[in-house]
């Protein structure tokens, strides 16, 4: 059973846990570390063989471009994450889709290649934001990986499929690849706990969340998606001043992520999303 192995390709100040301390006009002012951590991304994957979708933001595309050209140099897959990193929902429809045309059209002609995925800032489609899916629909796009169905302050769509399928809307036809969570028992309540990456890969015990992903690969006969950002497995990036919240989200065990992305990297099959669902779809039809 193949997975999905994305990155997220954001610098540490791009984060939403840190939208009230920095503000998005200070971003040229802050130490870009972004390149070199992506560049140990691809190393890293190049040491375990795999390919991956990188889920690149717009802002960083336009200032490194030519980190963008390596990583499709590389056979890795280039996909967009909207150029500023503001929750969908808070910007609305037209500056959504001015947004994603302008990442989609600067990603394409740095790389050569057809940009065809999409993933929201801090996966910010939800039920409020539902209306984005049409957009992506219309842009082009032919698969999304925005919807967690979980319940959060921030992101989340609860009671959504957990599992890669397609969405239809008035404007036509998307693929949808959900963060993968994984059901539990809770009091005799079920509870989809995350165990596709990021935070989650940082707090939880790596295996546990490998022992997760077995299951859904062989009880539930489905892929997992598993995602990061470059600045997780940077544990000596600046520290920023912001609430105790936020500080536990972004800094809590970075120094441990690296090694779980290893033990992942040795445990499963992973190739890039966009190949995934490609083949999902022939072996559907």
């Amino acid at each position: 059973m193949h997975n999905a192995l994305t990155v997220d390709v954001e610098d540490y100040f791009h984060v939403t846990a840190f939208e009230r301390s920095i503000k998005s006009c200070d971003w040229d002012c802050m130490p870009l570390r972004v390149v070199d951590n992506t560049k140990r991304v691809l190393d890293l994957f190049d040491s375990h063989s795999v390919k991956a979708t990188f889920f690149m933001l717009g802002w960083v595309a336009q200032r490194c471009p030519a980190i963008v050209k390596e990583i499709a140099a590389r056979g890795h897959e280039v996909a967009s994450h909207g150029c500023g990193h503001k929750l969908i929902y808070n910007i609305g429809p037209d500056a959504f889709r001015d947004d994603l045309r302008q990442s989609k059209e600067m990603l394409q002609d740095i790389c050569g290649k057809e940009v065809a995925g999409y993933r929201a800032p801090s996966y910010s489609i939800t039920k409020k934001s539902e209306w984005a899916l049409d957009i992506l629909i219309e842009e082009g796009f032919r698969y999304d990986s925005s919807i967690f169905p979980i319940l959060h302050d921030i992101y989340g769509m609860p009671g959504a499929p957990r599992f890669p399928h397609t969405i239809t809307t008035q404007a036509g036809q998307i693929k949808e690849f959900p963060i993968t969570t994984y059901p539990i028992k809770f009091f005799n309540k079920e509870f989809r706990l995350p165990v596709a990456g990021g935070g989650y890969l940082r707090l939880l015990p790596v295996r546990l969340i490998a022992k997760a992903i077995r299951s859904i690969n062989t009880k539930e006969n489905m892929p997992a998606v598993i995602y990061f950002h470059p600045w997780e497995i940077d544990p000596d990036q600046p520290r920023i001043k912001a609430p105790l919240k936020s500080r536990f989200r972004h800094y809590t065990n970075l120094s441990s992520t690296e090694d779980k992305l290893c033990h992942m990297l040795r445990s499963f099959s992973f190739v890039p999303m966009g190949s995934l669902l490609g083949n999902m779809e022939l072996l559907n039809a």
